[in-house]
């Protein structure tokens, strides 16, 4: 047998196990947070709590660990010897940020930490004789190239739609439609980065019913980790390894250094994700954005689907810094299908019957309609401005350009994302209040489509 047979028994579904003894034989086992493949003939192993491991190794450097696969749910066990601690380069920065990105979702960023990483050779593997009847062999387990031909044209196909993409909506809707459709990616959402509030914001997502407009701050949770680090981040069995950070909160929490902790992050989208890939966007060191998919399956996402989704990270983020350099340049906002609407072709009802009350709140920008989060910061000014000037002089017709030298939006002189901000304003319209639209009504020009009786209120 070899580590790569075993490869499912190393994604931290099932909490692999560690025994060592000291200089009299006295033996000590705990559970493991982390088991790494190094190569064929070496692991690390995740250094944390372990004061009685540590010392057992500083007397013998012998250890037995056992690993289960969470498919046939066999059992192995490897004999290693212990041979140096790392603290710093790239294995270490690799199983730290997991550690971290787990610690920060439970609230304890600073608490749980890798302190190194313990590096064994690989002496022998054996399978436990009698742990499960019938189970399956490892090499049983699916190739990770199967069907890489229909993936490589997925992969040729949504590069194909990126490339075509005339405008921020249409790439970002393709991107996510084809990872759906070619890499059964089913539950993704993408997040800009905006600089000014130094926090990333959703602008596009599939499979979670809504979520546009939601903030992520840098360096929070998995997504704002991967945010600040600009490493790829894959964690398989992930359930399991927050119930293992929030055990250890737990304990903490009923001493003293329980006062210190932070409260604990929601987890994004989905509340009962088993594995979580998330992708930094960058153009060269800049960030553009984040890509995070998750699955209910504990072994959705493996180093091959780590591979494709960076290359088509790539290709969204220098999408993404494509238009919205043409949109800065040329001013170019429209509609996603590409369609030019005259203000005359825009519906209007003839007798509104709705009403609603939206408050504008001047301490932070923000909008609540009958009581109501909508949106907030600039996107939340850019709306205010509008439903001001319909209000008081029955206007409807805007453009680009008039927003850009309104200085009391307060958008930046350079890289403003006017056109990030606009689809996300869009966005959250339609999903929480139909009868306010913006409709494009050519390159740079929009109408706003208000079908309702609005008082307007501001605090």
């Amino acid at each position: 047998m070899t580590l790569s047979e075993l490869s499912r028994c190393f994604h931290g579904v099932i909490p692999s196990i560690i025994a060592s003894a000291d200089r009299n034989g006295v033996p000590n086992v705990t559970y493991l947070s982390q088991v790494h493949v190094i190569d064929e003939q070496h692991v690390a192993l995740s250094r944390q709590f372990f004061n009685k491991t540590s010392r057992n190794i500083a007397e013998n450097p012998h250890v037995c660990i056992e690993v289960c696969d969470p498919v046939t749910f066999e059992a192995y066990r490897l004999r290693l010897r212990f041979l140096r601690t790392e603290t710093s380069g790239a294995l270490f920065d690799s199983m730290a940020l997991r550690i971290q990105a787990i610690a920060s979702h439970t609230g304890m960023s600073g608490v749980f930490r890798l302190i190194g990483a313990d590096v064994f050779e690989v002496q022998r593997i054996e399978r436990v004789e009698g742990y499960l009847t019938g189970a399956a062999s490892p090499a049983d387990a699916i190739s990770p190239t199967d069907g890489f031909r229909t993936e490589l044209r997925g992969l040729q196909l949504v590069s194909e739609r990126i490339n075509r993409a005339e405008d921020l909506e249409t790439l970002l809707a393709a991107a996510l439609d084809a990872l759906a459709v070619y890499f059964g990616f089913e539950h993704t959402i993408v997040l800009l980065n905006d600089e000014s509030a130094n926090r990333l914001v959703t602008i596009s997502c599939r499979g979670y019913g809504g979520g546009v407009g939601a903030e992520v701050v840098f360096g929070e949770g998995l997504i704002g980790t991967v945010a600040a680090e600009r490493r790829v981040l894959r964690i398989s069995g992930l359930d399991a390894s927050l119930r293992y950070g929030r055990a250890v909160r737990r304990e903490l929490l009923s001493g003293e250094g329980g006062r210190t902790l932070r409260p604990e992050i929601p987890l994004p989208g989905l509340a009962d994700a088993q594995s979580a890939l998330v992708i930094p966007l960058t153009v060269g060191e800049r960030l553009t954005g984040v890509l995070a998919a998750e699955s209910r399956d504990p072994l959705a996402f493996g180093e091959w689907d780590e591979a494709y989704l960076g290359i088509i990270g790539n290709q969204i983020a220098l999408g993404i810094d494509r238009v919205l350099q043409q949109e800065e340049t040329d001013g170019g906002w429209q509609m996603a299908d590409g369609a030019q609407k005259s203000p005359s072709a825009i519906r209007h009802l003839p007798s509104p019957i709705k009403r609603h009350t939206l408050t504008y709140y001047r301490d932070d920008d923000s909008i609540f309609f009958d009581g109501e989060y909508l949106i907030r910061n600039v996107p939340g000014r850019i709306l205010w401005k509008l439903l001001a000037e319909w209000k008081r002089a029955g206007r409807t017709a805007f453009t680009n350009r008039e927003l850009r030298l309104d200085r009391s939006l307060g958008l930046p002189d350079l890289k403003d994302n006017l056109e990030t901000r606009l689809i996300l304003l869009r966005s959250r319209l339609r999903e929480k209040l139909p009868a306010v639209q913006i409709a494009s009504t050519g390159r740079g020009r929009f109408s706003l489509v208000v079908d309702a009786e609005l008082e307007l209120v501001e605090r």
